[in-house]
């Protein structure tokens, strides 16, 4: 029974006589679920603001040709000129969102008709952003099989490569296209060793490597890296700032000099020319100088609760310890009556059961990810007592539908 009105439970569970029970909700769904910070809604409230369509917004400028006003601090002054540096790139550009990042830059590298880029068939470039490399850019895309870790075989990359390259009859294959971490694998990361042999490919075919680096940082903070480190094999790079760094908004594409210029340029084609921007950068820069501490605790909740999933030993949900690198799980669900859908439900529904045998009222809203799996995403705003929470209503459920399995036998 879904929790609705008074009950003799309440009491019971040391909720006051009348009162109305509200549930802790932890929500998993993903890292895009967050709330700024107080920190971050100070920065936003005292940013130094003007028009960014006019360059002249100091929060997010590239660069200034004047000192900065007394009343900007470089801590939050700055923002694309500091995450270029961070990323080893000569410049960077701020933008509404990754997905617009990802497609300014393919319409960056990709300007001539008949362009094409080679991509990964479960990225999120290729699968979640409406395919707007074709839509609006008329760049077509050739999908390669990801691997389990989130890699392209590199043998059948070159193959792939040689096959259309000099060629009259296939598109102009302009690009690579990467994703750091990569969504769709469960949060892995790209080996460094990986990602050399890419760029050595590319460079011996003239072709260009652009990375979705939406969560590029929680990548270097897993491999204990400068984020340039990872940069360096590619050509241009776009970051999130609105996923695991917890800001409400916004993202950047960084390159070379004369890309940020054109990306400039393309960003204004798309709509994506803002005003006082400095609002959000404000919030982004406060999300950077955090980094390293928030998704360091981030990735240790996100493996506390696998190894917690690992040790139920259930039959209904099992997970892959070695693919945890990051903040996101991946539980794979057992049928066939129990369905990634079913065991979100039933995660997320609370009942006068739950609280008499745990003592808790605990929703967690997590997201069925594919035909056998859900997805579990770690963020600044769950605690390690949250994890808990959670995998003591995974083995609360396991142990219901162990109970009703059984009765059905």
């Amino acid at each position: 029974m879904v929790l609705s009105c008074p009950h003799r439970w309440y009491r019971a569970a040391g909720v006051p006589r009348g009162a109305q029970p509200q549930p802790h909700v932890v929500d998993l769904r993903s890292d895009t679920v967050t709330r700024p910070s107080a920190r971050m809604r100070q920065a936003m409230a005292q940013a130094e603001v003007g028009d960014d369509d006019y360059g002249e917004d100091p929060t997010v400028n590239v660069l200034r040709k004047d000192p900065l006003p007394p009343t900007v601090t470089l801590s939050h002054a700055e923002l694309q000129h500091s995450a270029a540096k961070l990323l080893g790139m000569e410049e960077a550009l701020f933008v509404p969102t990754s997905t617009m990042a990802n497609l300014v830059a393919v319409m960056c590298h990709c300007q001539r008709r008949g362009a094409q880029l080679l991509v990964g068939r479960e990225a999120h470039l290729h699968v979640f952003e409406q395919g707007g490399v074709a839509q609006v850019a008329g760049v077509h895309s050739q999908a390669l099989q990801d691997l389990p870790d989130g890699t392209l075989d590199l043998s059948e990359l070159e193959s792939t490569i040689r096959e259309g390259y000099g060629s009259r009859y296939h598109p102009r294959l302009e690009l690579i296209c990467l994703e750091n971490t990569h969504s769709s694998a469960g949060g892995r990361v790209l080996p460094l060793t990986y990602l050399r042999e890419v760029r050595l490919l590319a460079d011996q075919y003239g072709l260009r490597i652009h990375m979705d680096g939406a969560r590029l940082m929680n990548a270097a903070v897993a491999q204990g890296v400068p984020p340039a480190q990872i940069t360096q094999h590619c050509d241009s790079v776009s970051l999130c700032f609105s996923k695991g760094l917890g800001a409400p908004a916004g993202a950047l594409v960084a390159g070379r000099r004369e890309f940020v210029a054109e990306a400039w340029r393309t960003r204004k084609l798309l709509g994506g020319g803002m005003r006082q921007a400095g609002v959000l950068a404000a919030a982004a820069r406060v999300g950077l100088e955090c980094v390293e501490e928030t998704l360091q605790r981030d990735h240790r909740n996100a493996r506390s609760f696998a190894q917690g999933v690992w040790e139920l030993s259930s039959p209904f949900c099992s997970v892959n310890l070695s693919a945890v690198e990051t903040n996101m799980v991946l539980v794979k669900v057992a049928g066939p009556w129990l369905s990634p859908e079913k065991l979100c439900e039933r995660m997320q529904a609370v009942s006068e059961e739950e609280v008499a045998e745990t003592g808790h009222a605990v929703s967690v809203r997590l997201f069925p990810w594919a035909a056998d799996s859900l997805r579990a995403v770690w963020h600044q705003d769950i605690s390690a007592h949250d994890t808990q929470l959670v995998a003591n209503k995974l083995k609360f459920v396991a142990r219901q539908c162990s109970r009703e399995q059984g009765a059905a036998a």
